[in-house]
This record gives structure tokens, sequence and C-alpha cells, in this order.
């Protein structure tokens, strides 16, 4: 195990040298190539995503799983996207002149080798590769054992499409074996190659990474997001939101796991979300205030639920007597990932997004919003609830560091 990923390592930092200089015509036809082979080998690709189906024993990620027609397409789509976009790299963010007469620029610059970890969605095999390459990085992924073979095809396709580009293709490394132990070897014994760690998955995995992890990592622990319904809510917009925040996929991130209604629209307001819902096949669990208005006839939401990502249709929910407290129940059960206010009232949206300290905030939108393809940014390597940059969706331009420039003229500092 040892020589197989530092043979990896090794291989992804010679990549990232033979990257340097690639032109972004070249990348960009890799990438056309790929969209081709998607296309070309779409029965292949199906035939073995659906071995990873009949294999799979739990049940929560057969929809993550599944690669269909439409998937095939919403990745070539993706990836058509990530074409359009300018060049990341060598962009000046800054510049200016010193009264010395240096002048000095902040100039965007690759990451280098970018791993990848993460489970169920094969997916993310494509949107990371051509993310990374775009950007001027190498890939090494790990997915999930649940997605082998789904992943295996889609890593192989976009390596013999860098081939026929004559492009290394060691830019993109999946790492074709399920042992678990390899996970805990390249967080702690390969930050001689990998220079971040992306983990995308469940909370364990997250977790995990984060505690073994000698690189830098970008990332989320928990999507445990929240739509907070005021006092002047449009009903319409409200329910609408709401159910398109939890329902539209339970499985995801950025779907919402806790609704708090102001007290002085529960009646009007909390009362028909919630029949939505339940009509819908939610499981609802709510606190002795809104279980009044059902005779008692709910079940109640405890401690524990307020920090629960269900990512199943289930949802619980509170009632607030104002926006602060809606602020606090977030900034105490919060995971700083996403989260919505739906009022008409822009003074208290405003109260609201300043207020949370969320990675995405949201106003009058569905919480499923969180997602770098609805961003604009053609996919995501990520979602970051990190402090520090890169936040939020992680796209192509955050796969960026930089470096300075300083230019001169035979310059000297005085003594």
């Amino acid at each position: 195990m040892k020589s197989y990923l530092n043979n990896i390592g090794i291989k992804s930092k010679n990549a990232f040298k033979s990257l340097g200089g690639t032109s972004l015509k070249k990348k960009n036809n890799v990438l056309e190539t790929y969209i081709k082979s998607l296309k070309t080998n779409k029965n292949k690709i199906i035939k073995e995503n659906l071995k990873d189906i009949r294999l799979c024993k739990r049940q929560e990620l057969i929809d993550r799983l599944i690669i269909d027609n439409k998937k095939i397409e919403n990745i070539r789509s993706s990836i058509n996207e990530i074409i359009k976009f300018k060049d990341p790299l060598g962009k000046v963010i800054e510049k200016w002149k010193r009264p010395n007469n240096l002048i000095i620029k902040k100039v965007t610059v690759p990451i280098g080798v970018i791993g990848v970890i993460y489970e169920s969605r094969p997916n993310v095999t494509s949107d990371v590769s051509a993310l990374c390459l775009k950007s001027g990085n190498v890939a090494i992924l790990r997915g999930g054992s649940e997605s082998l073979n789904s992943n295996r095809i889609l890593a192989n396709l976009f390596r013999t499409s860098l081939s026929n580009n004559n492009i290394d293709k060691n830019c993109v490394q999946f790492i074709d074996k399920t042992n678990r132990k390899i996970v805990d070897f390249l967080l702690s014994n390969m930050s001689n190659y990998i220079d971040v760690v992306v983990p995308r998955g469940g909370k364990g995995l997250v977790k995990k990474v984060k505690k073994l992890s000698k690189v830098n990592v970008i990332g989320h622990l928990e999507g445990n997001c929240h739509v907070y319904v005021d006092k002047d809510a449009d009903l319409n917009m409200a329910k609408k939101v709401v159910l398109n925040s939890k329902m539209r996929r339970t499985s995801i991130c950025g779907a919402a796991e806790t609704l708090l209604v102001h007290n002085k629209c529960l009646k009007s307001h909390a009362l028909p979300i919630i029949r939505e819902l339940i009509l819908s096949g939610c499981e609802i669990l709510v606190d002795k205030k809104i279980n009044s208005y059902f005779k008692n006839k709910l079940k109640l939401a405890e401690e524990k639920d307020w920090q629960t990502e269900y990512l199943l249709p289930k949802i619980s929910i509170k009632s607030v007597n104002r926006v602060e407290d809606a602020i606090a129940h977030i900034l105490k059960y919060g995971t700083m990932h996403t989260d919505a206010i739906i009022t008409q009232n822009y003074k208290t949206a405003k109260i609201f997004l300043d207020g949370i300290n969320s990675s995405i905030a949201v106003h009058n939108a569905s919480t499923q919003f969180a997602d770098g393809g609805e961003f604009g940014f053609g996919g995501e390597i990520g979602i970051s609830t990190n402090k520090l940059p890169p936040r939020g969706p992680v796209g192509i331009n955050q796969l960026t560091s930089y470096k300075y420039m300083v230019l001169g003229k035979g310059t000297i500092r005085p003594i």
C-alpha cells in the first residue's frame, strides 16, 4: 500500500510540473474530448454503474449513486460550462506602485496536487477532474467503494482524453483500491505530495479527514441548514421555498433540516406549510407550541433534533419570537453551511443575513441552491464552511492561490 500510494504521489508531482505552461486551448481540448467520450461510452458507463447499484447495501446512497442518461447529460453540460470560463491563472488580483518605484503585483497561480476523498456520487470524478485541469492543478481521487466501477470508468475516460491531447494522463489519478487504511495513509503520510485535501461525504468521513490530515483541508463537517419564515413572509412563496429546500433532494448537504417560524404567523403560515410537508411524505417533529395547533398529535422535537443533519424526508420545526431568536438558534445549532430567510421585509432580511455566520446566506430562495453549478461555477469540488477562504462552493476560481511579483529596475533597499 505504501509503495502504491507513494508512486501515485510521485506521478502527481511530475504531472503538475509538466502541466505548467500548458495553454488554455489545449486544456479545453481535453475537456471537449471528454464530453464526446462520455456520449460515445454512455452505455458502458451505465453498465458499470448498474454493477455498483446492485452491490450497494446502503439504500440511502442509491439516489446519489445512480447514473442514467439524464445524469450523463448533466455531467457533459457541467463540463461544457467549465470550458467557457476564462483562464483562472495569471490574473492580476491587485497591482500597485511603491514610493521607491517598485511595482508589486498579486497574481493567481495553481495550488498544486489536490486529493479528493468522496462517497457515492460518481459525478464528482468528472467535476473534480475538469475543474482541476482547467485551474492548472492535478487530482488524486479516492472514491467510495460503493461507486468503484462507476468512478473507475469515468476516471479512465478522462485519463484517455488527457493522453489523446498529449498531456500527462497522471494529471488525474484514481485510487483503484478499497482498503480503508488507504485513506489513513493518504492523510497522514503524503504531505510531501498533496497540497490540499477535500473530503466530500458524510460526517464520519469529514471528521476523520480533519482529525488525521497533515495537509490543509477544504470542506464542511455537516450541512445542518435552516429556513426561517418571518411574520412578513409571503405565504405562497414560503410554502414553495420550504418544500423545495427540504424535499427536492433530501440527501444533499444543502437540504433544509430545521424550519423556524415566527410566532405571529404560526396559524397563517406554519400550519399550511406543515400540511404540505406531510402530504409530500415528510416526517415532522415540532415544539410544544406548534403541536398545540395539531391537538398534540405530532411528534415532539428533542434537543438532539436541532443539531441533526437528517439527510432524509424529515424536518424539525420550532417557533421563535423574533428574527434575533432565529439567528441565535442558527448560531447555536447551525454548521455555517446554508441558511435562509423568507420575508418581504428587507430590513429584517438584512438583520438575518448580517447576523448568521453561514458560508451561504439566502433571502427568499431555496437552500438547495448551495451548489457550485447553480452559482455559475460550472461545477464544484466541494463546499467549504471554513472561516478562512475559500468559503461556500469551491469552483474554478477558488482552486487558485496567488504569489506576489515584485518588479524593480536594479532597486535596492537602503541600509
